[in-house]
């Protein structure tokens, strides 16, 4: 259980502001993140880790000589917000571009891909790799759609050599994907991790039972069995890697055995014994093993095991030095010459100042309003919400809801204030919930309202009409950035029969209040039908046969929303001759 905490909610930020000034020589910390302290005096690509916090030494603890340039850090198991990207990439950016490199969650990839579109149109050069090595996740013909586990540590170390002794962005990216793609991981929990704050695990198990399969991000394994004996584990472990060795494989192998937060380095010394002879049994060199917790997952027992298999070109990357707060490898003195990094540069754009119509800012004090009401509304049910997301994912829903909607109202009351109308006040919500909630949700609710708002514009206030067209521009927002479809099990499910439903109620002349109230129960039994379905996105995926019976958590929170908001946004103009 993790017990040492101010408030909850703060516990992220805490600790990273906490680890960047205990290792101050090393590293700074930067808006939504951590840089190396020091900069290369030649121009050098710059490899940024990143994701959510909770998985110490990953991602913060790899910075430094031989392996990350900084670190794009996220609210516990959530993903950065794409503004934390971009601050961190502006901020370690050295003249020869920079590489995201980060587990393939669906969060992860809208938020960084964001970051890099606004960093490729500033002229900067710009990569991702996503690491893709768990094994459990997918089968290997659906290999691209597996999660990245601990095999990011081998592929960021391989790209932080390549970069450290001079390789270009290409070579760098091409060196990043080909340790991935000869990469393979397996893990096994023991016990679930617990949030700071909350009173339980994300999942519990039986004495001496294991889920084999499980996540980094709190999620339990695909299934449960007994827990063998050491040598009974190191082969079921070692078996399941092994059968899915890369064809052309050599027989030289980096390997991680991984400490997942609770489990002892005496636990893993003893399941070594077990995984190092089978390995060497089945032909292989064993290159620079390593043994320890490198990417972790709060307070969980449990153990993880990678294979990279290593050619001519990995393998002295692998092997090369490295020198960071929590990983040493070798001798990895900085080239003469380089210097203090500079201080991020400061926002100097001051306090916005809008124009915009009388209407409009009446209107945007309903928006507010209903910004307040679904504050009220998710705060009441941030738990409900985080033990729906735990049941086949990280349990985060309800706290990364929260988060969003506070930063979203406060963001609004400010723009309000300080004289916007409807269009800017969402939009100014809609980048505040991005931007502190992060995750795939964050970054969904966050382009919808400001889609949202940039239909409504800020002249007049808004009609029937507008509105219909407002919640037209929010869903397909959301369905275009997100991907998922009807059936998806995801928020979707619940969105789009909203929209329709309140679309085709007020085009045949239902009052506003009325076509919203009955497209807000549509959504509600639509996010409850979400309980018959199987996920075929995000984290619930891999966990599919457990989902069954639980409502989809995104789903659930935006009928809930959509409820509670309609007193407030209904209250538009009706077209002369309309029902009262």
């Amino acid at each position: 259980m993790t017990r040492i905490f101010n408030d909850p909610s703060d516990f992220a930020e805490e600790a990273l502001a906490g680890f960047c000034d205990l290792h101050s020589g090393l590293v700074r910390q930067v808006p939504g993140g951590a840089v190396r302290r020091r900069r290369s005096a030649r121009p050098k690509v710059a490899v940024l880790a990143g994701g959510g916090s909770g998985h110490y030494p990953a991602f913060a603890g790899l910075i430094g000589a031989g392996l990350a340039d900084g670190a794009v850090v996220g609210n516990i198991f959530t993903s950065p917000s794409a503004q934390q990207a971009y601050s961190v990439a502006k901020a370690a950016e050295n003249g020869a571009g920079v590489v995201f490199a980060y587990g393939n969650y669906a969060g992860d990839v809208m938020n960084f891909g964001m970051a890099s579109e606004r960093l490729a149109a500033e002229g900067i050069a710009v990569e991702n790799v996503l690491v893709t090595d768990d094994i459990a996740s997918a089968p290997p013909s659906e290999s691209a759609k597996r999660r990245g586990i601990a095999g990011d540590f081998t592929v960021f170390k391989i790209m932080g050599a390549a970069a450290e002794a001079g390789a270009g962005l290409a070579d760098v990216v091409r060196l990043g994907r080909k340790a991935n793609g000869l990469t393979r991981s397996i893990g096994s929990a023991f016990h679930g991790c617990t949030f700071p704050g909350a009173e339980s695990p994300l999942f519990t198990l039986d004495d001496r039972k294991m889920g084999l399969g499980l996540g980094i991000h709190g999620e339990p394994g695909l299934f449960d069995t007994e827990l063998p004996p050491a040598r009974e584990l190191g082969q079921e472990l070692v078996s399941r890697v092994l059968a899915e060795t890369p064809p052309g494989a050599r027989r030289r192998i980096a390997v991680l055995l991984n400490g997942l937060g609770s489990t002892k380095h005496e636990e893993l010394f003893v399941l070594w014994l077990a995984v190092a002879p089978l390995l060497r049994e089945a032909g292989y060199t064993l290159v620079m093993p390593e043994v320890g917790e490198l990417v972790t997952s709060l307070d969980m027992a449990g153990v993880s095991l990678t294979v990279t298999w290593l050619d001519e070109e990995l393998e002295p990357l692998w092997t090369a030095p490295a020198e960071t707060p929590a990983y040493r490898r070798g001798t990895a003195a900085l080239p003469a010459g380089d210097t203090a990094a500079e201080q991020a540069p400061k926002d100097d754009a001051g306090a916005a100042t809008f124009d915009a119509g009388q209407g409009s800012r009446a209107y945007a004090d309903s928006c507010v309003a209903a910004l307040g009401a679904a504050r009220t509304a998710l705060h009441d049910a941030e738990q409900r919400l985080g033990d729906l997301d735990a049941v086949a994912g990280d349990g985060d829903h309800g706290r990364g809801m929260v988060r969003g909607i506070d930063a979203a109202h406060a963001a609004a009351a400010d723009a309000l204030a300080r004289g916007a109308g409807a269009g800017s006040v969402l939009a100014a919500a809609g980048d505040a919930w991005a931007d502190r909630a992060g995750g795939t949700s964050g970054v969904l609710w966050g382009a919808g309202l400001r889609a949202l708002g940039e239909s409504l514009g800020d002249e007049d206030a808004p009609g029937t009409e507008d509105l219909v067209a407002g919640v037209r521009s929010f869903a397909a927002r959301i369905v275009e950035l997100g991907g998922a479809e009807v059936g998806d099990k995801t928020m979707v499910d619940a969105l789009v029969p909203f929209a329709e439903s309140f679309g085709l109620l007020a085009s045949a002349g239902s009052p506003p209040a009325q076509a919203w109230a009955e497209a807000a129960a549509a959504a509600a039994a639509a996010a409850e039908g979400t309980a018959a379905l199987r996920p075929r996105k995000g984290r619930a995926r891999p966990l599919a046969e457990k989902s069954l019976g639980t409502p989809d958590p995104g789903a659930t929170s935006l009928a809930m929303v959509f409820d509670v908001v309609g007193p407030h946004l209904a209250a538009v103009r009706q077209p002369a001759g309309a029902r009262a």
